[in-house]
């Protein structure tokens, strides 16, 4: 779905309706999972994380402005969410197999190999462009960062995933 589309749908969402909420939950859902997992390396941590992004959607849609980018207000709410997971672990220091959870994590291989080789903007630049289908150019206004630069990691992030890929 174009921006245009995601506007609309972000002003319907913050009038109430609850259908165009829906839609907009499966537009962008996978993205939101696969950044949230970016940080969290949990499948679990980041479905939680992705259920909180989008009620945090629901609760502050009016603060949306239109005409702006509604994947990046939520590509944001994502960020600030998973790095406040990660802060809480911290704050918690402890093992997994004390907190209840699997000793072993669930893992998304692919996903993985991410947050393996990829620096946190590299990963940003690879998932904004792969999975929320921002142009380079979009993304390079978004993070403040020349288009060069940022086609440039782009690439670099992908021969990095490629070599690790055939070494694994």
């Amino acid at each position: 779905m174009n921006k245009q589309g995601l506007d609309v749908l972000m002003k319907k969402v913050a009038d109430g309706d609850n259908e165009a909420f829906a839609r907009l939950y499966d537009e962008v859902k996978k993205g939101v999972f696969a950044f949230a997992y970016s940080y969290l390396r949990c499948a679990a941590d980041a479905e939680d994380v992705t259920e909180e992004v989008f009620f945090a959607v629901k609760r502050k849609a009016y603060l949306y402005r239109p005409g702006t980018d509604a994947r990046a207000w939520i590509f944001q709410i994502a960020k600030n969410l998973s790095l406040d997971e990660l802060r809480r672990r911290k704050r918690r220091a402890e093992p997994l197999e004390e907190a209840g959870a699997p000793a072993v994590p669930p893992r998304l291989p692919a996903l993985d190999l991410l947050t393996k080789c990829l620096d946190e903007t590299e990963r940003e630049i690879v998932l904004l462009h792969a999975v929320w289908g921002y142009k380079h150019r979009e993304i390079a206004q978004m993070k403040g960062m020349p288009l060069g630069t940022v086609t440039w990691k782009y690439n670099a992030a992908l021969e990095k995933l490629r070599k690790e890929w055939e070494e694994s």
